[in-house]
């Protein structure tokens, strides 16, 4: 059995993803980071960096227990246990590698900062705004082009490369991006989100969080975005 610390943020779906295309069996254990939550002591000690999704593993290769914090390192953990949805070939691994890489140090810094921007600041800053946007249609860019002559990042077969950016392009229209400019993406886009292990993962987030989707409170906001080092201690 998998403990998964989760709230439904792009992070968190990229887990509930993978756990339901390989159909492993799991708890959520919910992390209300407008709440502060994930500040919590008990949480520390499996997430050092104060961010979810984190996973405690019960039932390890070798015994044991195992917690992980970090998405990508979350996946590819997974995909090694699990032996799918990451290339046994050398080639094929490191391909999907280096895409997951790219999501986790590109597509979701810089679409997240989109996010902050566009969403969340108190004042809209026209420069940071616009750097942010362009630098998402870029990376859109990036990915339609990859997706031109291939089904999945990678290749024929879908991987954890799919499953890390795909939640990073559903609010793609709050992130001012069109997906009619990138056919290849909205492709691959409206393949993934019909795939039965999608909906079911994405089925969780109004369970979970009764207010998702709707707009950030103040006071979350504050707990969110006034974060300093005082606060991530164990």
């Amino acid at each position: 059995m998998i403990d998964l610390y989760y709230w439904p943020t792009p992070n968190g779906h990229k887990i509930t993803m993978f756990l339901e295309e390989a159909g492993l069996p799991y708890t959520i254990k919910p992390v209300n980071i407008g709440k502060g939550e994930q500040f919590d002591p008990d949480f520390l000690k499996i997430a050092p960096n104060n961010r979810m999704p984190a996973i405690v593993d019960h039932e390890p290769v070798g015994g044991g227990t195992l917690s992980l914090f970090e998405s990508g390192a979350i996946l590819l953990y997974l995909a090694e246990k699990t032996g799918r949805f990451l290339p046994k070939d050398q080639s094929g691994r490191q391909e999907t590698l280096q895409w997951l890489f790219w999501q986790m140090g590109g597509l979701g810094p810089m679409l997240g900062q989109n996010h902050h921007f566009s969403q969340y600041a108190p004042e809209k800053i026209e420069y940071a705004i616009k750097r942010y946007v362009n630098e998402t249609n870029r990376l859109y860019g990036v990915l339609d082009r990859r997706l031109a002559d291939r089904e999945f990042i990678v290749g024929a077969d879908y991987t954890i490369a799919d499953m890390a950016s795909y939640p990073w392009i559903v609010p793609w229209e709050k992130q001012g991006q069109n997906l009619d400019e990138h056919p290849h993406l909205k492709r691959w886009f409206h393949a993934i989100a019909e795939r039965p292990a999608t909906k079911a993962a994405y089925a969780h987030a109004p369970k979970i969080n009764p207010d998702f989707g709707k707009t950030m409170s103040e006071d979350a906001k504050k707990v969110m975005f006034g974060q300093t080092a005082a606060l991530n201690k164990v």
